[in-house]
């Protein structure tokens, strides 16, 4: 695929002032009705591209990005999404870290230094070019979860004005205690953003989350790569909760040399994190640190496109996936580009064949369809958090939401894995679909990574809507599990989030088609029906679906 006059039909203007230019052309490939691989490989390639520049928030990455996405919706004849447009304006902070900045910290025999981006990653989300802590007192409170329904409190002490250093996941998981919250599935209290929201309202002064490759589920060149450049926040404004002046995360190989200069082993006080009644422990050490950021008032956008329901049109699925990736970081001379082809090139090139399944099926819908694009889901899931505090029609009514996000590339599969198996009524739905592709549901082979939360659906499910997130499962009709499970690995180990995750014309497509498929065919029902799928009998999102949506009402409606 040639680029020359793809970008020659780019003006490169602000994202936040311009809307992109509806004339881009799709770089010569004639698109078909059918939800094939050469599509969707089109689309990833032009997605995936040097030219995207890794497609960052707020960048020409973005601009270009817009730009496609209007150019394809405005091609199969969808309608806006939001009012009498495609774009959703996400208004933001960016804050970059400077580089040079060190956590010092204090010994009553001397001084440690740690560097960024070797030894730890921190940022701010005031907004503040300046934020000074002096003499912070370092206190581990284990896995820092405070959750009365469970019995587990790990804030037993006063950390006002200290800095708290947190274990990742969930207690229970590093010395392998099923009985502990959900075994070895990672529950909310297991994310690393609820360990900064946590240790805000306990009010502490700074947060680091110590990291370790298994607990995290990624190794530390993830963390730097994520962390290390700009950062994205909604302004307090759009999302008022208290904040943290100073959070990050500090290595494991730094976080046990802290911890045996105070005298103490990480390994052990691990372990004890795991046991009921575990009482803070502090660190004779204390934490300095002066971190300059350059803060921007900026603003991203969410892309919504729209097919109207012929008699419901009140009515809508959602379907999703994020555009949104890393960027570039020009330090990395071998290749400065995070293409972000898998995570999520492909969840956008499944949403426009999905969109063009829908547009020239035989019958109309009679629900309509909402095709949304999000952004800043690298930097917490916050173009969906905006969209679901601005939609564009009531969350009520809407019917499902699925999500579309790094998609699975190795193959056809005997499997189709739903994160967060056993949720709701979609499966319900999707469970049919698959068998008549020879396929079983199955859950995520590793749900201690807590993926459930790890993606734009979330948001739809804490507001209530049932949310479906599916991609091919590792049992691959070629090659068996083995097979499937290398392939994960190698995903894991050389591409998320590294500059090596770009298009590979050696993909396997077959697998991605049969899942384009299957779920198109979800919202297919659900369009074409009167169901209003919910969330299983005792699913904590259930309580706010049928607040939104009473059963009374809903076995009222013909």
């Amino acid at each position: 695929m040639h680029w020359s006059h793809l970008l020659g039909a780019v003006l490169f203007a602000s994202t936040a002032s311009a809307e992109p230019a509806a004339s881009l052309p799709t770089a010569g490939h004639t698109f078909g009705p059918d939800i094939s691989a050469e599509d969707f490989s089109a689309h990833v390639q032009v997605l995936a591209s040097d030219a995207f520049e890794g497609r960052a928030p707020g960048s020409r990455g973005e601009t270009l990005t817009l730009a496609y996405l209007e150019q394809q919706f405005r091609r199969l004849g969808l309608q806006p999404g939001n009012g009498d447009s495609f774009l959703q304006r996400v208004p933001m902070w960016s804050t970059t870290a400077d580089p040079a900045t060190t956590l010092d910290i204090a010994f009553a025999d001397g001084r440690q230094r740690l560097a960024f981006g070797d030894d730890m990653v921190v940022s701010t989300t005031t907004g503040q070019a300046e934020v000074r802590i002096e003499d912070s007192d370092l206190v581990f409170v284990g896995y820092g979860v405070e959750a009365p329904e469970a019995d587990w409190h790990d804030y037993r002490v006063d950390v006002r004005g200290k800095t708290v250093l947190v274990l990742v996941n969930d207690p229970g998981f590093h010395a392998g205690d099923a009985s502990l919250f959900q075994g070895r599935r990672m529950t909310y209290y297991g994310r690393w953003t609820y360990k900064f929201e946590e240790a805000v309202r306990q009010g502490a002064a700074a947060a680091l989350i110590i990291h370790d490759s298994a607990g995290a589920g990624y190794d530390w060149g993830v963390v730097r790569n994520s962390w290390g450049g700009t950062q994205f926040d909604l302004p307090a404004s759009e999302d008022p909760e208290p904040r943290l002046p100073l959070q990050g995360w500090i290595s494991g190989d730094a976080a046990e040399r802290l911890f045996a200069r105070s005298g103490l082993s990480l390994t052990e006080l691990r372990l004890a994190a795991n046991r009921r009644g575990f009482k803070p422990v502090p660190l004779s050490a204390k934490l300095s640190a002066t971190l300059r950021s350059r803060v921007e008032t900026a603003a991203s956008h969410n892309v919504v496109a729209k097919l109207p329901g012929k008699t419901h049109p009140d009515e809508a699925i959602v379907y999703m996936g994020h555009w949104d990736h890393l960027g570039r970081n020009d330090t990395l001379t071998d290749d400065p580009i995070f293409n972000g082809a898998i995570d999520n090139a492909t969840g956008i090139a499944g949403l426009l064949e999905i969109a063009e399944a829908f547009v020239t099926q035989e019958q109309p819908p009679q629900r309509s369809l909402l095709f949304l694009a999000t952004t800043l889901e690298e930097s917490g899931l916050l173009g969906s958090k905006y969209f679901v505090a601005h939609p564009p029609l009531p969350l009520r009514e809407m019917v499902a939401a699925i999500n579309l996000d790094a998609l699975q590339l190795p193959g056809r599969s005997r499997e189709l894995t739903v994160v967060g198996l056993g949720n709701s009524e979609l499966e319900d739905l999707l469970r049919p679909i698959a068998a008549q592709q020879q396929r079983v549901l199955v859950g995520e082979a590793a749900p201690e990574l807590g993926q459930y939360y790890r993606s734009d659906h979330f948001n739809f499910a804490r507001a209530g809507v049932p949310a479906l997130y599916a991609k091919s499962g590792l049992d691959l009709v070629e090659g068996g599990r083995s097979a499937g499970e290398a392939w994960s690995a190698r995903y894991s180990r050389e591409r998320y989030h590294q500059p090596a995750d770009e298009y590979d014309a050696n993909w396997d497509l077959t697998g991605v088609v049969d899942d384009l498929a299957a779920l198109y065919k979800v919202g297919r029902e659900l369009a074409h029906s009167r169901a209003w799928p919910n969330w299983y009998a005792g699913n904590e999102f259930r309580a706010v679906r049928d607040a939104a949506r009473p059963v009374s009402e809903l076995s009222s409606e013909p």
